[in-house]
């Protein structure tokens, strides 16, 4: 039995055949992963740390975001369908501006991304799912060279949708994608203008075939007694402690990264 005969057989005991309520097709999910695999194989080489960190259990999973584009969200979705025990499809929160575009809106949600509206995102994660987030959102994937991977301040939205459903953050940092377009400037007055996320320009117009580590940390628990109506400063100290580890997972990565001339030496 092939690697993807015994997958299918794995998420089909899990999500069924049907359509879900977000429009998940668990069929063409596992299509688009047959085709996306060789890229996430092949071409960004992406090696997972810390996958003993993950149980059977749904997850408010938090990252970092970079690469100027997001396929750091492919790559970490297809991670967590392909190389855990127990795989599963993420449901990635995406902006508004990505659910409505006519083609890779529908093609997104049929993957499993979801509006990231407070509704979804709860009510996934009460169904046993887990999400996808990235707070630092536009600000996090589009930066200019000199601020590759500095971690942009992080939205509290998240925080306040684990704290209602008692889900477990899991803090995740992707190390290798600002490598895909090392020379970005952005045009923000002119995105701006065009009523657009990020305009960037850049040397190479498709990614280099940058290695992809993804880090993996411990699941760091909120207190019980939070309130997801609580006032911003009491969740400071929360929002503080995930950037941290997700800043120290960076820097990790960092130290050992991998590079292009490397996989080329080889």
């Amino acid at each position: 039995m092939t690697k993807f005969e015994t997958l299918e057989i794995e998420l089909e005991k899990r999500y069924g055949k049907n359509r879900d309520p977000w429009g998940l097709e668990p069929k063409r999910a596992i299509a688009d992963l047959k085709v996306l695999y060789p890229f996430y194989e092949y071409y960004f080489d992406v090696q997972v740390h810390g996958k003993e960190h993950v149980k059977d259990k749904p997850y408010m999973v938090v990252s970092n975001h970079t690469g100027q584009v997001p396929i750091d969200g492919m790559l970490i979705c297809t991670a967590f369908a392909t190389e855990l025990e127990k795989p599963r499809i993420l449901r990635p929160l995406v902006e508004r501006f990505l659910a409505g575009l006519p083609f890779l809106g529908r093609w997104s949600s049929e993957g499993g991304a979801v509006l990231g509206d407070r509704n979804n995102c709860l009510n996934l994660l009460k169904r046993g799912e887990s999400v996808l987030v990235f707070p630092e959102g536009v600000p996090g994937i589009a930066k200019n060279t000199k601020d590759f991977y500095k971690l942009q301040r992080f939205t509290k939205g998240f925080l306040r949708m684990a704290i209602a459903s008692n889900a477990e953050i899991l803090p995740i940092a992707v190390v290798g994608a600002e490598e895909f377009f090392p020379y970005v400037f952005h045009l923000k007055k002119v995105a701006k203008l065009l009523k657009i996320p990020a305009l960037p320009l850049s040397l190479n117009l498709f990614p280099l075939p940058s290695p992809i580590d993804i880090y993996i940390g411990e699941p760091y628990s909120l207190p019980k007694e939070l309130s997801h109506e609580a006032l911003d400063e009491e969740l400071e100290v929360h929002i503080t402690n995930i950037e941290k580890k997700i800043q120290e997972l960076t820097e990790h990565g960092l130290k050992h990264r991998r590079t292009i001339m490397q996989r080329l030496k080889k």
